[in-house]
């Protein structure tokens, strides 16, 4: 047997329980041992039954001091039977489980692990159900997997324990021994036999800290690499940069933070290898004028630029900015999937022979009818919805076309390593002169008279607002309130003689942008939605945003859906209405109220979800962290990323033979990443 032995030839797994492994995406031995636990229960000191507390959870040993016997009950089988550890006694109660008559033989002694509790009539603890092994076999820390339907926790442990005993002394260190020296790390084979069977907590520490240590230092040694490979490659030179000349024509100033991220990024665009940036900054921070002074610059030097973003809508608002910036001097044109077939084969055919400069556009852009004649610099906006696949696709159709990536959702720095390691990084970190920070509140739904008259004072003053909701039509499977619903009750009982509109993603893509536009002129004063409006929508006017049911969004969305609001002169406010009695949904509503500092919003969201749902679907197309977490290890994954730099200064393409392994594994990493269309 080796790492690289079919799962169904480790002893006890058979095809049967093949197809239960796959299920955990364990398909090979090496990905048995790669699956960590979730957790450890600890059976290595059990406690005398006389001091099992009830509500608590315990192992005690005991011996069966009276057969196990079938309670009869109208609705299930129940099996009780009683042990002793000498000192007390506990009686153990089992539902619907036949087989555990012969499991307990009486006089045989056992440890039992389970929560105590106490019979309603007599008060003698009992425990409902426990796992159980023999005494003398069990007495350490047990860990606990993610499990599946007919794969038990225990089961995984067994076949991890086999296959550890049959690769004994087999493991191919993973790590230059400088490295366990420096930073005082297990070595491979001992690290995965105490990640899986531990003596006790400080071993599974350390264990831990060894692979926690390798993975993350596997990949930002692999983002890093990622970064580098371009820097040989050549690009398309600025010559000339006309910043000073663009931003003259501008009838606003640029903040500090702004010029900086032009001039990081302009350095880029006149080095001769292509940019791969990412400019970072909150909602309403001014990334896309950022962009456009590079667009600038690049067209007047005769290249092609494109732009793409997530949605129609957004990509609408772009095309609009962008064309009333440039006007008649750079030709832009709209390519999204509503474009009529007329239109846009004019488009296609003006983008393959470089006379129409600059396209924005959606995933359209992508298409194969879509090709350029001189593509220089590709935009994408709000990156985290797009997946690595699709912004590498936009820039292949150059041939090495700069990159420019804008993200409006604040990720936290330690994330950021990880995600956009391949990328160099510019923050837009203050926002443009005369912006009000927006008030925030967290009310409960008693308070919707008054929000509804507060909201007609400043329709009566002549501003705008939003009603978030977060579904469009109402479900027998939810009590949230639906938009469509919402939106007849508000036009016709509570906003009558006010001008209300409705905006939800199941519309058509001309009747959106009909509601949109009638909300941007201001012939709609009330706008009811759900969260299409999340990114991109740029209405000064529009000073109160109420969102229905704010528990059931991330604080980063909610973060989001309140930065559509004090894009202006005015104050604005933000009103969250929740009836969420837990406490972690309340928490998150009420960090809201205290802070406007996006970067803030984004780490608490992290510490609360984790970086599983804070990405979403993992669409940046990065392999999945396996043990290390971003939220917890934080001092390892700076750690890891300054051994990554040390390493490739010293040997940039990892040819030294005590670095063959480190080289190996980026081998495999990137077939990872062309699977996920990292190039």
């Amino acid at each position: 047997m080796d790492l690289n032995t079919d799962i169904r030839y480790v002893k006890g797994v058979g095809d049967v329980m093949k197809s239960r492994f796959h299920r955990l995406g364990i398909d090979t031995v090496e990905a048995l041992l790669y699956y960590f636990p979730r957790d450890y229960e600890d059976w290595s000191a059990p406690i005398p039954i006389t001091d099992a507390v009830p509500g608590e959870t315990c192992c005690v040993r005991g011996t069966v001091i009276s057969r196990p016997v079938q309670v009869p009950t109208r609705t299930a089988l129940v099996v009780k039977a009683m042990i002793s550890d000498g000192r007390g006694l506990m009686q153990l109660v089992y539902f619907g489980n036949k087989y555990i008559v012969r499991q307990l033989p009486e006089g045989e002694t056992f440890l039992f692990y389970g929560k105590v509790t106490a019979d309603e009539y007599s008060g003698e603890r009992q425990m409902l159900s426990p796992r159980m092994m023999r005494a003398g076999a069990g007495e350490r820390l047990h860990p606990i997997y993610r499990q599946t339907e007919g794969l038990t926790s225990k089961k995984i442990e067994q076949t991890v324990e086999y296959a550890l005993s049959a690769l004994r002394g087999s493991f191919a260190e993973t790590l230059p021994e400088y490295l366990l020296r420096k930073h005082g790390l297990m070595g491979l084979e001992e690290a995965l036999r105490s990640i899986h069977l531990p003596r006790d907590r400080a071993e599974i520490a350390r264990a831990r800290d060894r692979l926690v240590f390798e993975e993350l230092l596997d990949l930002q040694l692999a983002m890093m690499l990622l970064k580098t490979r371009g820097r040989g490659e050549t690009a398309l030179r600025l010559e000339r940069d006309r910043t000073a000349e663009f931003l003259a024509k501008l009838p606003f100033t640029l903040t500090g933070a702004q010029r900086r991220c032009i001039d990081e990024a302009m350095a880029d665009l006149r080095c001769g290898s292509p940019m791969n940036r990412l400019v970072q900054g909150d909602v309403g921070s001014g990334k896309t004028a950022v962009a456009a002074a590079l667009i600038y610059s690049a067209v007047k030097a005769g290249w092609q630029c494109a732009m793409m973003a997530p949605t129609e809508l957004l990509a609408q608002q772009h095309y609009e900015t962008m064309t009333k910036l440039f006007g008649e001097e750079i030709p832009t044109g709209l390519v999204t999937g509503s474009t009529p077939k007329a239109k846009r084969r004019l488009l296609t055919a003006a983008l393959a022979d470089g006379s129409l400069p600059f396209a924005v556009g959606t995933h359209a852009l992508l298409s194969e009818d879509v090709q350029f004649a001189n593509l220089g610099l590709v935009v994408t906006d709000e990156q985290h919805r797009f997946g690595v696949r699709q912004r590498t696709a936009l820039a292949a159709k150059g041939a090495t076309p700069h990159t420019l990536v804008m993200s409006a959702t604040p990720i936290p720095r330690t994330l950021g390593l990880i995600i956009y390691g391949d990328l160099d990084v510019s923050i837009i970190d203050e926002l443009p002169a005369g912006r009000k920070p927006v008030e925030t509140y967290a009310v409960t739904t008693d308070y919707h008279d008054r929000i509804y008259k507060y909201i007609k004072k400043f329709l009566d003053a002549g501003r705008q607002a939003y009603v978030v909701c977060p579904l469009v039509e109402e479900s027998e499977e939810s009590d949230l309130i639906p938009a469509e619903d919402y939106y007849e009750y508000l036009r016709d009982e509570v906003f009558d003689g006010y001008r209300v509109g409705l905006l939800h993603g199941k519309m058509k893509p001309k009747d959106k942008a009909a509601v949109m536009e009638d909300f941007v002129s201001g012939r709609t004063q009330l706008l009811v939605s759900t969260v299409v409006i999340e990114v991109g929508i740029d209405v000064p006017n529009a000073t109160v945003m109420v969102i229905e049911n704010a528990e059931r969004f991330g604080l980063s969305q909610l973060h989001q859906l309140r930065g559509r609001i004090g894009r202006g002169a005015h104050a604005s406010v933000c009103i969250l209405i929740s009836d969420a009695g837990n406490d972690e949904a309340l928490q998150r509503l009420r960090l809201l109220t205290k802070t406007n500092d996006g970067f803030v919003v984004a780490q608490e969201d992290l510490k609360m979800r984790g970086p599983g749902d804070f990405l979403g679907a993992r669409q940046h197309g990065l392999p999945e962290l396996r043990i290390a977490n971003i939220v917890t290890d934080t001092k390892q994954v700076y750690a890891a990323r300054e051994q990554a730099q040390n390493i490739l200064l010293a040997d940039p393409d990892l040819s030294l033979p005590e670095h063959r392994s480190l080289a190996e594994a980026m081998r495999r990493m990137y077939a990872q990443f062309a699977g996920a269309g990292i190039n």
